[in-house]
């Protein structure tokens, strides 16, 4: 996410989903105010792709699927509505519907790709906002200029144990 607003005008929910719906470029929304998100760079895209195929593999048949980078989360409590680049989500799935476009509300898995323009807000803020959301059980990192996965999972006493 970028660190300026696309706007200083305060956006309800619903007039950032309008426009957003026809927007050329994805932006998140938090607090009325809209961010740009940035372009992603081709090892980006290729690690995302690569995981997208391989955690799709494993699971199929089963009650899980995955989303990338164009399915947008709504963490109720915080009202920010986001673009992660993997979200696995698990049946029942629920959607926010609104004006009809979609947005998933229970994502069991968030994995971002870390990149040096948003490293820094997928490690704090973001992962603040998602570690408010029930449904998500595990917060993964993947770097994308070493060879380093965190996982972060979700203990019965609400604290996250990273491995």
């Amino acid at each position: 996410m970028s660190a300026v607003p696309k706007t200083k005008n305060q956006l309800t929910a619903a007039e950032y989903l309008a426009i957003e719906s026809r927007a050329e470029f994805k932006s998140e929304y938090h607090a009325g105010e809209t961010f740009a998100m940035a372009g992603a760079s081709r090892t980006h895209n290729g690690l995302k792709d690569n995981l997208v195929v391989a955690i799709g593999r494993r699971l199929l048949d089963g009650p899980c699927r995955t989303y990338s980078a164009d399915m947008r989360v709504k963490v109720e409590r915080t009202g920010l509505y986001t673009y992660p680049d993997i979200v696995i989500a698990c049946e029942p799935q629920e959607f926010e519907r609104i004006q009809g476009v979609e947005t998933l509300l229970n994502p069991k898995i968030v994995i971002e790709i870390l990149s040096e323009s948003t490293e820094r807000y997928d490690r704090g803020t973001k992962f603040r906002h998602f570690q408010k959301l029930a449904s998500v059980m595990e917060y993964i990192l993947v770097s994308q200029d070493r060879m380093c996965i965190e996982r972060f999972v979700r203990q019965p006493d609400e604290t996250w144990v990273l491995t």
